[in-house]
């Protein structure tokens, strides 16, 4: 069966990787090394030159690594993707790689707060602009692009709000202007959501999230065309050196052989506390991609496969309120992150987003009030008896 054939489930967990190659080892190997040695003098210059292929020193590539890079690519339908040390180290990576001083980024109306940070540092020290805009038509989107428009970086759905933005809509504007999107696909994983065959030009995930699965990684990932992926791996990958470990590619390698089957088990998780919490009298609103009533329902069915396993709430009343109802919770665990076994819960406008001044925050539709959980792998009957007994406690 050739490759380009196989489906989603036996993609993540053969490729990339020929046993073969790596003295038929079932499981990849880690290559815990800084660096290479070379045969010869001139097999060193040749390698650096460029001209031969093979590794270096670990910074510019290592075994363990590109079989993640080659596995990740083949995921998200792209031709190449790169490793990083952190979700944060592949957004810069890419953002500095797209952009220049007097550039300007268009952005969905809400990202993660950390890139929101990053977003401020390079408008202050090199007058890079930024706006945000709903992308919610082609007019207001077409209004929001301006001429020094050097790329548009997305969430879909957004952290913490869960608006979702119409890909295909926005590649196809930016597509006529020559302006790459970019799209951070965390929430998604590429099992609900593959950007790239929508028309993006880049994909960038934090892989600590639901690539994976298990707590105990932090990483990021980017993946596109070969040229693109190359540039970003010659310059501010390589440059910068925020690049993965050995170690953790291969703990990433191994979360991501059961990616499909957990990525089930979130999502029917989701709809069943999304069904508990919807009609709840002390949740005053709910958002998640699944809900028929969600203004952006149309375009879930569109480009995602299913609703994802994250669902952002507000309770009734005021951010004490909020703290209380979490501090009550038994089971489910006060922290930020997403996409572990474990269900998570956290306080978007004091944690994840704190370093949003408060009118922006504001602008964001991110409430005081508002929570956001990221639904685990636990019975679900177990989950909803502790949002229950905690709601009942404010």
């Amino acid at each position: 069966m050739k490759d380009n054939k196989r489906r989603f489930e036996t993609e993540v967990i053969h490729s990339g990787y020929q046993p073969n190659e790596h003295y038929d080892s079932l499981v990849p190997p880690i290559y815990q090394t800084s660096t290479f040695t070379f045969a010869t003098a001139e097999q060193g210059e040749q390698r650096f030159a460029g001209n031969e292929e093979g590794f270096i020193y670990s910074r510019l590539g290592n075994p363990t690594v590109k079989i993640l890079d080659e596995r990740i690519a083949a995921l998200e339908k792209g031709e190449a993707a790169l490793a990083f040390a952190s979700g944060m180290a592949a957004v810069s990576a890419v953002l500095m790689a797209l952009t220049q001083s007097g550039d300007h980024i268009l952005c969905s109306k809400g990202v993660y707060g950390c890139t929101y940070g990053l977003l401020q540092i390079l408008k202050r020290k090199y007058q890079i602009s930024h706006d945000f805009s709903l992308m919610d038509s082609k007019e207001e989107l077409e209004r929001s692009i301006q001429a020094n428009t050097a790329c548009i970086y997305i969430e879909t759905p957004i952290n913490p709000t869960m608006k979702l933005v119409d890909l295909q809509m926005v590649a196809e504007i930016a597509k006529a202007k020559g302006i790459p999107v970019v799209v951070d696909n965390t929430f998604c994983s590429p099992y609900l959501q593959t950007p790239l065959t929508l028309g993006c030009q880049v994909v960038i995930h934090s892989a600590t999230k639901y690539i994976c699965g298990h707590g105990d990684v932090i990483a990021g990932l980017a993946a596109g065309s070969k040229d693109l992926m190359e540039q970003i791996a010659r310059t501010t990958q390589k440059d910068v050196g925020g690049v993965l470990s050995s170690f953790d590619a291969w703990l990433l390698l191994r979360g991501l052989k059961t990616l499909p089957v957990r990525m089930d088990r979130h999502c029917e998780n989701a709809e069943k506390l999304f069904d508990f919490l919807k009609d709840h009298p002390k949740v005053e609103a709910i958002y998640y991609p699944g809900d028929r009533k969600h203004a952006d329902y149309q375009i879930k069915n569109k480009q995602m496969k299913k609703s994802g396993g994250l669902i952002s709430f507000t309770v009734k009343g005021t951010k004490e309120t909020a703290q209380r109802f979490i501090n009550q919770l038994q089971l489910i665990k006060i922290a930020v992150s997403l996409g572990d076994a474990e269900t998570l819960i956290q306080h978007p406008a004091t944690m994840t987003h704190a370093a949003v001044p408060a009118a922006e925050r504001k602008r964001m539709e991110i409430e005081d009030n508002l929570l956001r959980l990221s639904v685990g792998l636990e019975a679900w009957e177990d989950l909803i008896e502790d949002l229950e007994q905690a709601l009942a406690k404010i």
